[in-house]
């Protein structure tokens, strides 16, 4: 397995072992034993679904402290589109700017105008790589890291260009560098997520060897900090914004698609209608579509869990903002942008297998359809497991046993206890 550092975690002071997560988990990942769910780390995806719907918040997503800030001499905030559609009645996105200046940072480069960068690149890859057919977006790390793990098929699709965030940590650094003459080490670029996939990313990046981005904050911590300080900035405000309404559309589902100027596109959001898409995808069900855009988050990163604002009222607000913005501000500059396209090959990377080779894997999945044929096929979730057959693998892992089925359990205890009886009554 590869070092994949999930941001994912559980809280077992607050876990109460009931099945909720276990049932929602897109990937099923997650297990509940003695009494306390716990998260197979080489499954997850980093979708924050469990935390979505977990109603005693025993699942948490890591990320770091606004006080990372103090770790370097100079420090560039890298805004996502998404974050501004977490305030109401915002007219001017220079007025969030200027507040995360006041913040601290030292400067802003937008994650929105590295975007414009991205769609521009994307439309001449998509134009001249039509054997590849439809391309799928790779500015989710939660469907890159599915496609990964799960459809090792549509690899080949993936867009093999740097996703707007890393792009826009690379042109920060070196306006940073050639703006202060400090060092890189010197120098923090600091990313405002609205989701734990991004964290990950930083951590474990998927086809490019490392990310430039040296912290990464949560949007629903940041959106308190900034409240105060975007009041003082209303009678002073810095024009900083360099990003127009292709930029500022990736914030929601089908900003990026709609950025290509095409019509043969599919835009999907929600991790459920994600998996949909990537199993017709892989069945070859679509035709003629030249790109698909793919959010694991319903509504697009706007509804991702570490936002604020319901995903459908943000996506309400990125719209009327961008309303009378220019098409595009920003542009491809070689000067700037030497580093566009991934540098590492992605490979599928089989978590779920239960053999060591092929002849073990055949015997294996023998045992767990014998094991499913014993099982009562309800998958109620009282073993642990989301699925009757997800217990069956569990079993021939090693990891479980056939009587963590309740019913399995209850037969046995049944058996049991007739035969005490048998024996008590020859005494």
């Amino acid at each position: 397995m590869s070092g994949f550092n999930n941001s994912v975690n559980l809280k077992k002071e607050l876990c109460m072992g009931c099945i909720n997560c276990i049932k929602r988990c897109p990937t099923q990942a997650i297990r509940v034993r003695d009494g306390k769910a716990f998260i197979i780390k080489e499954f997850c995806i980093d979708c924050g679904e469990c935390i979505r719907i977990c109603p005693h918040h025993a699942k948490e997503a890591t990320y770091d402290s606004p006080d990372i800030m103090k770790r370097f001499e100079y420090t560039v905030a890298l805004p996502a589109p998404s974050l501004y559609g977490q305030f109401n009645n915002l007219e001017d996105i220079n007025i969030v700017l200027t507040a995360l200046k006041k913040m601290g940072f030292d400067d802003v480069y937008e994650v929105s105008s590295a975007a414009e960068i991205v769609s521009e690149l994307t439309r001449a890859y998509v134009a001249n790589n039509k054997d590849k057919w439809p391309i799928i977006s790779t500015a989710c790390p939660t469907v890159v890291r599915l496609i990964k793990i799960r459809f090792p098929n549509l690899i080949d699709h993936l867009l093999p260009i740097y996703a707007p965030v890393d792009l826009a940590a690379i042109n920060a650094r070196k306006q940073a560098m050639d703006k202060t003459g400090l060092s890189s080490e010197k120098i923090g670029i600091i990313f405002i997520s609205p989701c734990p996939a991004k964290v990950t990313a930083v951590k474990s990046p998927i086809g490019i060897e490392k990310s430039e981005i040296d912290g990464v904050l949560a949007m629903k911590e940041v959106y308190t900090i900034l409240l105060p300080y975007m009041k003082e900035s209303m009678n002073n405000v810095e024009d900083i914004g360099k990003s127009g309404r292709i930029g500022i559309g990736w914030g929601s589902s089908g900003g990026e698609a709609g950025a290509l100027l095409v019509d043969n596109y599919l835009a999907a959001d929600g991790i459920d209608n994600v998996i949909r898409v990537l199993d017709d995808l892989e069945d070859q069900k679509f035709e003629q579509l030249e790109f698909i855009e793919l959010n694991a988050c319903s509504g697009g990163c706007v509804g991702g869990v570490l936002t604020v604002e319901n995903p459908y009222a943000a996506k309400v607000k990125l719209k009327r903002l961008r309303k009378y913005l220019p098409v595009s501000c920003t542009h491809y500059d070689e000067n700037i942008n030497g580093d566009t396209y991934w540098t590492e090959e992605v490979l599928y990377e089989p978590v779920f297998k239960i053999g060591s080779n092929m002849h073990d894997s055949i015997m294996k999945m023998a045992r767990v359809e014998e094991l499913c044929d014993r099982f009562p096929g309800l998958d109620c979730g009282s073993c642990g497991a989301p699925t009757c057959k997800a217990l069956a693998e569990d079993i021939v892992r090693g990891v479980a046993k056939e009587e963590d089925c309740i019913h399995i359990l209850k037969d046995y205890i049944h058996k049991l206890s007739g035969e005490l009886s048998r024996l008590d009554g020859k005494r």
